[in-house]
């Protein structure tokens, strides 16, 4: 079995004036967030064989943060192919993910990732979880999905179970949205 664990990065600046999109930075609330979802994932034992991230400034800050709460270093494999990448172009690095790794935390951005959860996931009627994905992926949230493979190339659309879905507001509502 492989488990594919995704994690949107941290809430960003829009305040910073950054001459390029790729070099935006986290704003506060989105540092803690990346910090409570580190600490979430600890508290859950997650634990991964790889990471790999999109070299973003935010994916970069969050990844720092989610260390801080984590309590250890997540050590990623940089890949400018996450960079706002399509749930097709993700599905492909996730095709070429290490075999012997049999759990991979991917770090990136939207909607390549809510994409890629609709894609793999299968949409069945009641499934509460998968519509709470398609209802919005939030800043900061994690998904957990398992394949019934030995093989990160058998991937394929519908061929997931989700596990796990966790906004920054599940773990603290101050980290909701703006009313």
């Amino acid at each position: 079995m492989k488990t594919l664990t995704l994690l949107r990065h941290a809430k960003s600046s829009w305040d910073d004036s950054v001459a390029r999109d790729f070099d935006r930075p986290l704003n506060a609330r989105g540092q803690r967030a990346a910090a409570t979802v580190g600490r979430h994932m600890r508290s859950e034992g997650l634990e991964f064989d790889h990471v790999a991230a999109s070299p973003a400034v935010r994916v970069v800050e969050t990844i720092e943060h989610v260390e801080t709460g984590y309590g250890s270093e997540l050590a990623p494999a940089w890949d400018r192919r996450i960079y706002l990448a399509s749930a097709s172009s993700l599905l492909d690095i996730v095709h070429e993910l290490p075999a012997g790794a049999d759990s991979v935390l991917l770090i990136g951005h939207n909607p390549g990732l809510e994409d890629l959860v609709l894609l793999l996931v299968p949409d069945r009627a009641n499934d509460a979880l998968r519509d709470s994905v398609e209802e919005k992926f939030p800043t900061a949230a994690l998904v957990e999905m398992h394949f019934d493979t030995d093989a990160w190339s058998e991937v394929r659309a519908g061929g997931a179970t989700l596990i796990r879905f966790v906004r920054p507001r599940d773990l603290d509502p101050a980290l909701g949205p703006d009313r």
